[in-house]
């Protein structure tokens, strides 16, 4: 036993003041009290043990539970995907449909210009026509 344990186990005697090395102090401590501190560390024990295991029942639970959202959302997020990605080709199918048309109707308006002109010559015989007549029937 340690200087420092044997004066806190009798703190009256002192080595310095009766000029003589301490005599080992008797524990008086009986079986009953060390059988009452042993139940009590065992029930602290067991008290202990049943918190970590509740703890521990609670983070797998919540880990559980983050998992399963996790999954959930990965899944919602690929299904968001998913139609996202549908929705863009048939976007991008009108698109070029309706370009094509545009280009179509170009094209077509090109030749329009061409017949615009033909009708416009046209218009001018008509008329030069009328004239013509319109003078003749005024002869007559």
């Amino acid at each position: 036993m340690s200087k420092i344990e044997k004066e806190a186990i009798d703190p009256n005697s002192s080595p310095i003041s009766s000029g003589e090395a301490p005599a080992e102090p008797k524990i008086s401590i009986n079986r009953s009290e060390i059988m009452k501190a042993m139940e009590v560390v065992e029930r602290d024990s067991a008290a202990i043990a049943e918190s970590f295991a509740a703890l521990f029942s609670s983070l797998r639970l919540a880990l559980s539970e983050v998992t399963t959202t996790s999954v959930e959302n990965m899944q919602c997020f690929s299904d968001v995907v998913g139609r996202l990605q549908e929705s863009a080709l048939d976007a991008a199918t009108k698109g070029n449909r309706y370009i094509n048309s545009c280009l179509r109707l170009n094209e077509e308006m090109k030749g329009m210009d061409n017949l615009a002109m033909q009708l416009k010559i046209l218009r001018k015989n008509v008329d030069a026509l009328d004239v013509a007549v319109n003078q003749l029937v005024r002869l007559f």
